[in-house]
């Protein structure tokens, strides 16, 4: 379908700021607005075609929106702190790490597959780290991602229950694209809690990543969910299609503070 073009009518080089100004407002379009002026001085200077000044400045808008996409879904997220991937050293874990596994993970492949992944080591053992890393790269791919640690997620269910707003808070979470769960073990659930957390986990079985740190072995999370067919339940649908890292039991925090302090006294 064609259009005809319509007939321009002159306007002040005032008149036309304020019309760009106001139309922006109305269209939700703050990097035009902010930069149409500085944007057409260079496109003069350029000699730029004024189809090629368009795309210059909405390719900003364009770039700009993204980044404060990603923003937002990585506030949305309610990480503790910000943790990257890139900044993980693969090898201060006991068993190691490959890089290739690493990098397939700061991927989307296996989100967008559904499929868990499972950090098993002790305390300071980088599983944190990682689980975070894992959410930031999920949420700067424009993935929706929800960190939280399991005694908060179990603690939000119970009031939810309570409040007869469990369906919708379940079907919130299961909207995630990717579910962060941390500190799985540290706490035992009594059999309500347990209940309600299997509910999550299979509400987002093979539709939804899920991805689970605990300092707890899979045969000991018998003590963590008290019925033991629950808890292998649990096991079961955590471990099919997963990725299982084991981070073992040296102190990943201690090895990075004594590699920095090496570096600092030979640098």
């Amino acid at each position: 379908m064609t259009h005809t073009a319509p007939a321009l009518t002159p306007l002040t080089t005032q008149a036309a700021e304020l019309a760009v100004t106001q139309s922006c407002t109305i269209l939700g379009l703050p990097t035009v607005r902010a930069n149409h002026i500085a944007y057409a001085a260079t496109a003069a200077k350029q000699q730029l075609t004024a189809t090629g000044f368009l795309a210059e400045l909405l390719a900003a808008e364009v770039d700009d929106r993204h980044t404060r996409r990603i923003t937002r879904r990585i506030n949305e997220a309610k990480f503790p702190r910000h943790k990257r991937l890139a900044d993980f050293n693969p090898d201060a874990i006991d068993a190691g790490l490959s890089p290739a596994t690493l990098a397939a993970l700061g991927q989307t492949t296996w989100i967008e597959n559904g499929h868990p992944v499972v950090l098993l080591g002790d305390s300071g053992t980088g599983k944190t780290h990682l689980l975070i890393g894992l959410g930031i790269a999920a949420a700067e791919h424009d993935k929706r991602v929800r960190y939280t640690t399991t005694a908060a997620l179990v603690n939000e269910l119970v009031e939810a229950a309570d409040a007869k707003q469990l369906a919708r808070t379940i079907n919130r979470y299961a909207r995630l694209d990717l579910l962060c769960l941390d500190e799985l073990g540290y706490v035992h659930l009594d059999p309500r809690g347990a209940e309600l957390l299997f509910q999550i986990i299979t509400a987002r079985e093979e539709r939804a990543s899920i991805a689970i740190a605990s300092n707890a072995p899979f045969s000991e999370w018998g003590a963590t969910f008290t019925d033991p067919r629950l808890a292998a339940a649990v096991v079961d649908r955590l471990t099919f299609n997963a990725t299982i890292i084991n981070t073992g039991t040296s102190s990943y925090r201690l090895k990075t503070s004594l590699r920095k302090d090496t570096h600092t006294s030979t640098g």
